[in-house]
């Protein structure tokens, strides 16, 4: 749940500021528990991706997080995942082409 709602904030279908679906309309669409929703979306503000408003819900941060342990995290997830594919074949230039220039989404 809470890696599905990252994705989306981090691709840009989710834009900054957009404000999130309340815990129980997302409980009621995808019939999960309102506890799952609940700690995802805890779970996200206590990593900057997501602010609570009292009284007026949950957005999209306006501000992109500074996680300098989650970066790290990722990049041995990237380091991993080149060398695996440089091991199946696959060339460098082509890695290179799937990175894109100026490095966000939410330019």
């Amino acid at each position: 749940m809470r890696d599905g709602l990252r994705r989306l904030i981090v691709s840009g279908s989710l834009p900054l500021g957009e404000k999130l679906p309340s815990v129980r309309e997302l409980s009621t669409q995808l019939t999960i528990n309102p506890n799952t929703i609940q700690r995802a979306y805890r779970e996200l503000e206590t990593e900057g991706y997501i602010c609570s408003v009292a009284g007026r819900g949950s957005y999209v941060c306006a501000q992109i997080p500074d996680d300098p342990a989650r970066q790290v995290a990722l990049l041995q997830q990237f380091d991993a995942a080149v060398q695996e594919l440089l091991y199946l074949g696959m060339r460098s230039e082509e890695l290179r082409r799937r990175i894109p220039e100026g490095g966000t989404n939410h330019d």
